[in-house]
């Protein structure tokens, strides 16, 4: 898989702190990093932390799958990648791809639903158009990749609202 077709949220470096003592990189160190790559993705697009603070409008997550494919050790550099994958009126759905750099090993993916959200009522909330379209280019340019995103099957979409 070329990862490099897709926006790279991410870049970082494994560090000591970040070890365990199996000496490779703990499992709450890859959700630490994943995060960061989606506000990083999300202020990428527009749909950061400018539009969680001035819009009114948020995000949650709803459900996340991780998978461990091959671990990081300290001094590993790796880079995240977002792929996304659908959405419907409030919901999306994309996979995150952290890959060792020196050899563009595959080390974790972890795939999101996210909601979007009126911050005044913490409630769901369709959104808006401006929004909306900036998901859908990126889900049209996403789906014309020449390889298929492995997903975990667990996280249930439906095109309905």
């Amino acid at each position: 898989m070329d990862f490099s077709q897709l926006p790279l949220a991410l870049t970082a470096t494994v560090e000591p702190k970040h070890a365990d003592f199996l000496d490779h990189m703990n499992v709450m160190w890859y959700t630490h990093f994943f995060d960061r790559a989606i506000w990083n993705f999300y202020d990428s697009i527009g749909f950061g932390h400018d539009y969680h603070t001035n819009s009114g409008a948020g995000s949650f997550a709803l459900e996340a799958h991780v998978r461990y494919y091959a671990e990081l050790r300290p001094d590993d550099e790796f880079k995240v990648y977002t792929r996304a994958l659908k959405r419907n009126a409030k919901l999306f759905h994309f996979i995150q791809y952290l890959v060792r750099a020196s050899d563009n090993q595959l080390s974790a993916t972890q795939e999101m639903l996210g909601i979007h959200i009126d911050m005044a009522t913490r409630r769901s909330t369709p959104m808006p158009a401006a929004t909306a379209a900036i998901w859908d280019k990126l889900i049209a340019e996403h789906s014309q990749l020449s390889w298929q995103p492995e997903l975990s099957g667990s996280i249930i979409f439906s095109n309905k609202s």
